[in-house]
């Protein structure tokens, strides 16, 4: 047995749904696992979205001999190419999720830059000291994986997102055989996916929208508009299949959607005739008892194709009454407010609106307690660190494995950034290394930070109110009094009086200032309108001379 170590660093994905990160450090040499985003919480103002804090990899890139995405979901594959622009190491992916992978990079101009290497579930790639073992698992998108990572420290099964579907789409059920030998060989540790751990029993087959989608066509008297993720290649096969039963033409609309289509029909995971699909422009012309768009838009993203359809901005079309909309997708969570918004909205613009909760149009692609207690039970690791889920889910996840046989002391429940170590098999918590939220706004990449997330939640609650002083050089007083703007802080019909009150205490400020004159201002004003209004919108005072 080797003396080095071997460090488990989660950067992220432990502690919250999304952001998926894990690194693996042995000596001199480090493995990747995902590189995913997050999208923002309601409070997030502004925000895009939010991926990993991958400082702590900056000093040791030279160390980083590969890069492995287990499966297409922007969760585990939407920071790629912020991480490709600090750290260069082949990327391995099965044909899928490669292809998802080159759209991606292509359209943030890495295409050419990247090096891709395809696997295939059921290989093994050396990668520096790590031995890689791809096996496939079920999930809601084909091609996914789980890694076997054999180190000189020991096994490592690391189960991505997976579910034990028994009938899967795609025909093609996760790696049972494979599982059972690793638990041959030994393993040390298992990180396995927690989103579920608090769902009782078994996940349902993907197999369920099928039957749930044939009422949908059977019933629906005019378009049907189906949202889900663009990555969700299964959902599009299904809607596929339904469209050609029921004799309707299938369109796409979105650039991400589009260009995911023409990869996956390239590459062999979507199978249907080409005459079944027809572009946007003469799906709109057509009766719409013969249509089906397929677009973004399911977690009620307000930029998607369905968030502006809800609001009526949409340029390319808009909704009409007897539209049937099917929200294929679960809102992520700390997202269900504004999922149920645009629910909300698609049923005032006359809209029939399907989702989950009405109907089995969406299954989650995650395991439920009795899988995940199946997963422990055939790979009979020694030590299970549950990885992606909030605190809540790790937690639960860590009472399925007390229950199945895992001592407590080894399941470690840690958050992003704490350091996991094993040496002669033993396991031991390391240090904590940097592991926040890294905020992208716009073409802005962390340059928002906590203390700007709470001035825009300050400046969202009670607005602003701007002083503009212009003082005379010599004396000192102000030359026109003072100038007061105010933004999101009251309507204009009784302000004048406020305002003018507001600007005689101004005025008194300076001629008796003898500090600070614009702390002493902005003291002022702020203390004036919290006395009349108890609102405390943000104050701004800009001090000139002439």
């Amino acid at each position: 047995m080797s003396q080095k170590k071997l460090r488990i660093v989660p950067l992220g994905g432990l502690g919250e749904v999304g952001k998926n990160m894990m690194v693996y450090e042995y000596g001199e040499d480090i493995l990747i696992v995902d590189t995913g985003l997050m999208f923002p919480e309601n409070d997030m103002l502004g925000i895009d979205y939010i991926i990993p804090d991958f400082q702590y990899l900056l000093d040791k890139r030279d160390k980083v001999r590969g890069i492995i995405i287990t499966h297409g979901h922007e969760d585990h594959t939407g920071a790629i190419h912020h991480v490709l622009e600090q750290i260069h190491a082949p990327i391995y992916a099965t044909p899928l999720t490669r292809g998802l992978l080159e759209v991606k990079l292509a359209r943030n101009g890495l295409g050419q830059k990247a090096d891709l290497r395809t696997i295939q579930a059921g290989s093994t790639v050396q990668i520096g000291p790590f031995k890689v073992d791809f096996f496939h698992v079920c999930h809601s998108i084909p091609d996914g994986v789980g890694l076997g990572i054999e180190t000189p420290a020991g096994l490592i099964v690391h189960s991505g997102d997976y579910k034990f579907d028994h009938t899967p789409v795609d025909s093609w059920p996760t790696d049972y055989a494979k599982l059972a030998e690793f638990s041959e060989r030994g393993v040390l540790a298992l990180l396995g996916d927690s989103t579920n751990a608090e769902r009782p029993g078994w996940t349902p087959s993907e197999r369920v929208i099928d039957a749930a989608l044939q009422p949908v066509f059977d019933d629906a008297p005019g378009r049907i508009i189906v949202a889900t993720f663009a990555s969700l290649i299964s959902r599009m096969q299904q809607v596929a299949n339904a469209a050609l039963k029921h004799g309707r033409k299938m369109a796409f609309v979105g650039t991400s959607m589009t260009d995911n289509v023409k990869m996956a029909r390239k590459l062999g995971y979507l199978d249907f005739p080409e005459s079944v699909v027809v572009p946007i422009d003469q799906a709109l012309n057509m009766p719409d008892k013969e249509v089906v768009i397929m677009c973004t838009g399911s977690q009620g993203e307000p930029s998607s194709i369905l968030g502006r359809l809800s609001v009526g901005t949409n340029r390319l079309f808009d909704l009409k009454p007897n539209d049937t909309v099917v929200m294929s997708s679960h809102p992520i969570p700390g997202n269900e407010e504004t999922v149920y918004r645009t629910i909300n909205r698609l049923f005032q613009r006359g809209a029939n609106v399907i989702y989950e909760a009405i109907a089995p149009v969406h299954v989650s692609g995650h395991a439920s307690q009795e899988e995940i207690k199946l997963l422990i039970h055939l790979t009979r690791p020694k030590y299970v660190i549950p990885i992606h889920g909030e605190i809540r889910q790790l937690k639960q996840h860590a009472a399925l494995a007390r229950q199945v046989g895992i001592p407590a002391e080894n399941i470690p429940v840690v958050e992003n950034g704490q350091v996991i170590e094993f040496e002669k098999g033993q396991m031991k918590l390391g240090e904590r290394v940097p592991g926040k939220y890294v905020f992208v706004d716009g073409s802005g990449v962390g340059d928002v930070g906590p203390s700007v997330m709470r001035e825009r939640e300050a400046l969202s609650h009670d607005g602003i109110v701007l002083v503009n002083l212009q003082l005379d050089r010599e004396t000192g007083h102000t030359c026109k009094g003072a100038e007061v703007i105010t933004r999101g802080f009251m309507l204009a019909d009784g302000s004048e009086e406020m305002l003018g009150a507001v600007k005689k205490r101004i005025v008194e400020t300076v001629a008796h200032a003898n500090g600070s004159l614009q702390a002493d201002v902005e003291q002022v004003v702020r203390s004036y309108i919290f006395n009349e209004t108890r609102r405390r919108p943000m104050v701004f005072v800009n001090v000139s001379k002439s």
